[in-house]
């Protein structure tokens, strides 16, 4: 577990999913960041050099493997000098993916602003660790996936203005998308048979046109081409019509053209417990569905059933790769 913003709800959370996980030997992890920021959350703490000592100390002690940060850390303050860290941190839950001795990664909410300040050239988190995951000139293509009880949403667009969205969608960037979901659907939740949905993009699916060409002239070929690649996907679909129990029970994923037509549903659904995964890396990687809560960062009020489902996630995916 990467600790990400140390000034944010990392360090408490970490605390408070180790409370929660002690007796589950299965759901072991280590916590990358500084030992003694983690000494200070008020549980018992195992400094270790090596990654394999883990499942040792779990069920007495929480692991960290220290990599400390040089500037002291306020709760609540995010300070630039600390992106370095933040980034190291990172860079090594993913080695320890790569070489085996992990079988996970899970990842603490960041501040991009923290660490653009100092040169940071990406987006987010996501598109960080699909360069670190580089092989040659191929890096993979990230896609992010929300999940919240029985509801899995993929993004066609994320941080997107919603009057620019229209232009980003393209038929093979949705094949592409959908491509990826059908993939990881069957490798990661082992499902033999995914069935996947689109939604709109406008009111009614653009009803005939009248409202909007994107489903005619995008959406529409896109599902097509990939129906011909025996792909199970269907639509589109109204997005107002798709999220209710008993849609949900027609399908195993829905793709959604940008963010809040994907994240509004899962949130309402269970506002706490939503996980973020990457797809489409050779690591495996959650993360909580929420921010870094400088806010509430050092009042020991942060709620962890998001980072609790997220250390779950990343567990099931993991065996259902090794069984794949």
């Amino acid at each position: 577990m990467s600790l990400g913003d140390p000034a944010g709800i990392g360090p408490e959370l970490a605390a408070k999913a180790w409370t929660s996980l002690r007796d589950q030997a299965g759901l072991a992890f280590c916590v990358i960041g500084d030992a003694n920021l983690m000494a200070a959350q008020g549980v018992p703490m195992a400094p270790v050099r090596e990654i394999s000592e883990t499942a040792e100390h779990f069920s007495s002690a929480l692991p960290v493997l220290d990599i400390p940060v040089s500037a002291p850390v306020l709760a609540g303050k995010p300070d630039n000098r600390h992106a370095p860290h933040i980034i190291d941190w990172i860079k090594t839950g993913v080695v320890l993916c790569q070489t085996g001795q992990a079988r996970a990664l899970v990842t603490c909410p960041i501040a991009k602003s923290v660490l653009y300040a100092t040169g940071f050239a990406f987006p987010g988190h996501t598109e960080y660790l699909a360069e670190l995951c580089r092989e040659g000139d191929t890096v993979p293509t990230p896609v992010m996936m929300l999940t919240a009880k029985d509801l899995r949403v993929v993004l066609a667009t994320i941080h997107t203005p919603l009057k620019a969205v229209p232009d980003a969608l393209s038929v093979d960037g949705l094949v592409e998308l959908a491509r990826i979901t059908h993939a990881a659907l069957t490798k990661d939740f082992g499902i033999s048979r995914p069935r996947l949905v689109m939604a709109g993009l406008n009111p009614h699916a653009g009803e005939g046109g009248t409202i909007g060409r994107e489903e005619i002239d995008i959406l529409a070929p896109a599902i097509n081409q990939l129906q011909n690649e025996s792909i199970d996907v269907r639509g589109p679909f109204p997005a107002d019509t798709l999220f209710h129990d008993e849609a949900r029970a027609g399908y195993d994923a829905a793709l959604c053209l940008y963010h809040d037509q994907g994240l509004i549903p899962l949130k309402t659904l269970d506002f706490w417990g939503g996980v973020n995964i990457t797809l489409a890396l050779p690591i495996v990687r959650t993360s909580p569905d929420h921010g870094t809560g400088f806010n509430i960062a050092g009042k020991g009020i942060a709620r962890v059933d998001s980072l609790v489902a997220a250390i779950r996630a990343a567990d099931a995916i993991s065996r259902n790769r090794a069984a794949a």
